[in-house]
């Protein structure tokens, strides 16, 4: 293989410095390299998206490699292929001249191919008496050798997130079934809620789906649906817990009727300490769980916390409660709120709590006396994450749009 130098295109092409690297690169392939030329091709028609490619470049390509004669390229062979326009052309299905020129351009834009031109400009071999070829102009296709683990990788990516996507799609659709039928029952079973708000809502979020929505697009969209789906959760569990709870009552009432016959000094308590426990018991509700939400919408709906993690980085939610903790400080939340935030609605929840209070800090007066407001309405049952997190979702959303 001719390498080690550097070679300018011939005519009106410019040359340029991504040229240059591309060329040195080819230069460095390791010794004794070798690789199947049409696995290449298959890795970079996989990754085709990535490398800016079109489906015509990849024909350009396949008909390309179908003029260099072996099936494995080899770090010492001759890598130069020398077809004419035409003979290009009838190998790429007939296509046009002008798009040939063109999709061979971007195959150099790749940096799958580089032109070694001639003086003239022409594409031919030079052989020596042995029959061997000595010089070739054409286009080099070493650059595939070159970058054949790299273009493996790129198809590998391209394949999970495709898997991804795809099951991004199906946990939307899923989700989105659940929203709809639980809004439904709600509504048909006369459920206490304001259920036109809520599905108002699960509409808006799937209006704002393109008719071709991309992976964000999908994503976001999920995380919304999520966040609704666990809120209608929520208001359910609420409406269920107190049904149990006048249940309960009632029982306890009808068991204290009936059980005039046993001795009043049984039912009487102890001491004055077990009068006041029993006494703080029939006034305290049961405290219904807040529920917690994955990390990567938390943080995608409050990006600012990011910084205050450790090393600058949120992994975990270990991390995002050091963040807090500092967070907390910074804004003049004491650690008595804090504390009471942390039992009331649990560590992982009152760290999302102040990191939606940070994303908020311009329009929060005193970070301290929201959080303790946050945090008595979260124990009577009036206060959830969702909607806090699902309105920076939309703002998050709004803004990319606005800056891409």
């Amino acid at each position: 293989m001719q390498s080690g130098y550097v070679t300018t295109p011939f005519g009106r092409r410019p040359m340029t410095l991504a040229l240059v690297r591309r060329q040195l690169a080819t230069a460095e392939i390791r010794p004794g390299k070798t690789a199947d030329k049409w696995k290449i091709f298959r890795d970079a028609s996989e990754a085709r998206e990535l490398l800016g490619l079109q489906d015509r470049s990849l024909a350009v390509l396949d008909a390309l490699l179908s003029f260099y004669p072996e099936n494995e390229l080899r770090q010492e062979a001759q890598l130069i292929v020398f077809p004419s326009n035409a003979q290009l052309a009838l190998r790429a299905h007939g296509i046009a001249g002008a798009t040939l020129r063109r999709h061979l351009g971007l195959l150099v834009d790749a940096g799958l191919i580089v032109r070694k031109d001639s003086a003239n400009g022409k594409r031919y071999a030079r052989k020596d008496k042995a029959g061997d070829i000595e010089t070739a102009f054409g286009f080099d296709i070493s650059p595939l050798l070159s970058r054949a683990e790299e273009l493996a990788m790129l198809a590998q990516q391209v394949v999970s997130d495709r898997l991804a996507f795809r099951r991004m799609k199906e946990n939307l659709t899923i989700c989105r079934r659940d929203v709809r039928k639980l809004i439904s029952a709600a509504m048909e079973e006369g459920a206490p809620g304001d259920w036109n708000t809520v599905e108002e809502t699960y509409v808006g979020i799937l209006a704002r789906l393109p008719r071709a929505p991309t992976k964000d697009e999908v994503g976001a969209a999920l995380d919304e649906m999520e966040l609704l789906r666990g809120e209608i959760i929520n208001i359910l569990e609420r409406q269920e817990n107190e049904k149990n709870r006048s249940t309960n009552a009632a029982q306890n009432e009808r068991h204290i009727q009936n059980s005039k016959s046993e001795s009043t000094r049984e039912l009487e308590p102890s001491s004055e300490k077990e009068l006041g426990a029993m006494q703080g018991n029939d006034h305290a509700a049961p405290r219904v769980p807040i529920r917690n939400f994955p990390l990567g919408m938390v943080l995608r709906a409050c990006p600012d916390v990011v910084m205050y993690g450790p090393s600058g980085k949120i992994d975990g939610w270990r991390d995002l409660m050091s963040a807090a903790v500092v967070v907390r400080s910074m804004l003049g939340i004491s650690p008595s709120a804090y504390q009471e935030a942390c039992e009331v609605m649990g560590a992982e929840n009152a760290a999302v709590a102040v990191a939606c209070i940070l994303e908020r800090a311009g329009h929060i007066n005193s970070p301290g006396g929201y959080l303790r407001d946050l945090t008595r309405r979260a124990e009577r049952g009036e206060f959830s994450l969702g909607p806090a997190l699902m309105a920076l979702l939309r703002g998050q959303s709004a803004n990319d749009r606005s800056v891409g």
